[in-house]
């Protein structure tokens, strides 16, 4: 056999088991690791990787799909928001040609790894024979001539090798999927094979095309770990849990909510860990730090113990350390990756797997609840941000909207167990803050690389793998069909819209809500709040005379057209005092086309001038410390204030 089609056989027979989160007897979960590959094929790929799965279209079409797409970039994101919605048991092979096509793949690998997702990434390279030499697209560097452009995959991977011989396979493919499969250290796997050794013919032991079985590990804490804990959480005054996306990877949002409700103690939420609670659980706080609700803020100012589960406090999560100001906050960190259970200096470091962990933690602290004062004021605070969204939900505003009314309408007209997807721009602070998420699988904002452009490709992978968990359930689950609702500004949009063209090929329903606002609406904001008034941020035609795009007219593009002009079905929001109801109405109608009917935009405009409700909270971006521009100097004043209760949180 050739190394590809060794390749392609071995990954369409690698099965991911696990025993929590499944569908069969028990809740035991056996699924394939890697159901499909998507590929664009150029001469670095076309005879190795790309023969081997015509062979097998050929032979058995069911053993590696293969799927195409329109940017290398994009078919990445596809597989990330595949693994998310499956909890990271799954995700998709992405093949490449050498050169471009291999370092598009350097954005979407860098996103995998930073946001712990899986994807396995096969990049084609330059001859290991060096027989045709250089060949086309090949990097050439005159300090290192074994270095090519797949070098770069290193530091932005999990796990890199480099296949310059057939028997080095064996042992590529093993290492490599179990970095995909283990739950503290994956992310982007990359192994790169040149375009020769592809089609070289080797002899391969039949065992190890044989049917493979990864177990998920799920790590016991130690009992001393959680006796420690126990006393600490005993002891304080005003803990407060923080809650990430490693709750939702360990199917532990059921234990978080018994464990809340025996103690009382209540539980914010970073990007990645909405959906861990209902936002109206008693013992929900929502959103946490820089783009968090003020009622978790308020909280967190006042805690003496953060209790943080599955979450790598990234600066947004902890307001750039401003959020806890108790002088005598300490920190208990649950995690499955050792990492993240010892950030912030804590000396209670739990490394284990959330769901074990909450559940035993659960049992030792049987009887203990908060005291009444701070139950009295999480209801209150709660109520108080309740108010607040509730009347940015309600904003009505003529001739144009504002983005809190849009995310409100939107929503309203998605059933409880549909999915919103962002990643970029203005909405994933708001929505973050206000959205109002009902189901543990209802939300997916990519923020740990915020990568605009990844919304589109992103929501198509978790409508795959919606679909494909529709077609595994039983009858009456199959009725309940979530729905893919992308929301996205015309920035990320312009970025990365081209899987439009991918959802219309495989007739695929993505509902993509588009909201027009001429320019970069939260880059703009921040602009201002920073003194630099706005600059580069608007979408307007050069004024030469002064070289700047920041008072031309607006450019006269219609991106409702460029959808259409792709094949998809469009609805136009009119502006104008209806456009709230309407857009729910589009919503509803999009929401009630068949699933095969292709994708569906919903353009509306926005103005990018009102803000979301202020989270009382603050994110750490430098001010020049010398300008000679007013507003500059204003803000540097206002940043020396907030940088003042910047804190090392040695807890």
């Amino acid at each position: 056999m050739t190394v590809a089609q060794v390749l392609v056989e071995f990954l369409g027979r690698q099965y991911t088991v696990d025993t929590v989160g499944g569908s069969g007897s028990g809740g035991a979960y056996r699924e394939r690791l890697i159901p499909g590959m998507f590929g664009i094929f150029g001469h670095g790929n076309v005879a190795g990787v790309g023969q081997a799965l015509k062979q097998w279209q050929v032979a058995d079409p069911t053993l590696m799909p293969y799927y195409q797409g329109r940017n290398e970039q994009a078919q990445v994101h596809q597989a990330v928001g595949y693994a998310r919605h499956t909890r990271r048991r799954q995700t998709f092979a992405i093949s490449t040609s050498i050169g471009p096509g291999s370092s598009n793949l350097l954005t979407g690998a860098a996103l995998a790894t930073a946001n712990r997702l899986p994807a396995l990434l096969l990049p084609s390279d330059t001859f290991a024979t060096r027989a045709a030499d250089p060949v086309l697209q090949q990097l050439e560097q005159p300090h290192g001539y074994d270095i090519t452009v797949n070098d770069a995959f290193r530091p932005l991977s999990k796990y890199f090798d480099r296949v310059n011989r057939p028997e080095q396979l064996f042992s590529a493919l093993l290492h490599g999927l179990r970095v995909l499969t283990d739950p503290a250290e994956t992310g982007a796997v990359t192994i790169a094979l040149p375009q020769d050794v592809q089609a070289e013919v080797f002899d391969v032991p039949v065992e190890f095309l044989a049917e493979r079985e990864w177990r998920i590990r799920r790590p016991e804490p130690e009992a001393e770990d959680i006796a420690r804990a126990a006393e600490a959480i005993r002891a304080a005054k005003r803990p407060l849990i923080v809650a990430g996306g490693g709750v939702l990877y360990a199917f532990a949002h059921d234990a978080l909510a018994e464990f809340a409700e025996a103690t009382g103690i209540p539980v914010g939420w970073t990007q990645a860990g909405v959906g861990v609670l209902p936002w109206n659980h008693p013992q929900a706080l929502g959103a946490i730090g820089s783009t968090g609700t003020t009622a978790a803020n308020a909280l967190a100012r006042e805690a003496d113990l953060i209790i943080g589960i599955g979450t790598r406090y990234e600066d947004f999560t902890t307001a750039s350390r401003t959020a806890f100001q108790n002088p005598d906050v300490r920190f208990v960190n649950i995690n499955v990756a050792a990492i993240d259970a010892y950030k912030h200096g804590t000396s209670l470091p739990i490394v284990a797997d959330a769901r074990k962990a909450l559940v035993q933690l659960t049992t030792a602290l049987g009887g203990y609840r908060v005291g009444a004062d701070l139950e009295t004021a999480v209801a209150s605070e709660k109520g108080r941000w309740d108010a607040t969204v509730d009347a940015a939900f309600a904003q009505d505003y003529s001739p144009l909207v504002s983005q809190n009314a849009i995310i409100g309408a939107v929503n309203r007209a998605m059933d409880p167990r549909d999915v919103v997807i962002c990643a970029a721009g203005s909405l994933p602070g708001d929505l973050h803050k206000m959205w109002r998420v009902r189901d543990p699988w209802g939300y997916h904002v990519e923020y740990a690389f915020s990568c605009m452009g990844y919304e589109i490709p992103g929501g198509l992978g978790v409508k795959r793998a919606a679909l494909d968990a529709t077609s595994q359930a039983s009858e009456e689950q199959r009725e309940a069909q979530r729905d893919v609702v992308v929301m996205v500004g015309d920035g990320s949009y312009l970025m990365m819209h081209t899987e439009l063209v991918t959802a219309v090929a495989e007739g695929i329903k993505l509902i993509v809500v588009l909201i027009q606002n001429h320019g970069y609406a939260s880059i703009g904001a921040l602009s201002e709040s920073l003194g630099s008034q706005r600059f580069g941020t608007k979408y307007r035609t050069l004024d030469r005379e002064h070289h700047t795009f920041d008072d031309g007219e607006k450019l006269p593009i219609d991106l409702a057209t460029n959808a259409e002009s792709l094949g998809v079905t469009v609805y136009r929001i009119e502006p104008g005092p209806d456009a709230i109801a309407d857009l729910e109405a589009a919503v509803a109608k999009a929401k009630a086309a068949p699933e095969g009917s292709g994708p569906i935009v919903i353009h509306i405009e926005s103005d990018p001038l009102i803000d979301a409700p202020s989270s009382e909270s603050w994110w750490d971006v430098p001010v020049s410390g010398a300008s000679e521009l007013e507003s500059t100097k204003q803000a540097f004043a206002t940043y020396v204030e907030h940088k003042s209760r910047q804190r090392p949180l040695l807890g």
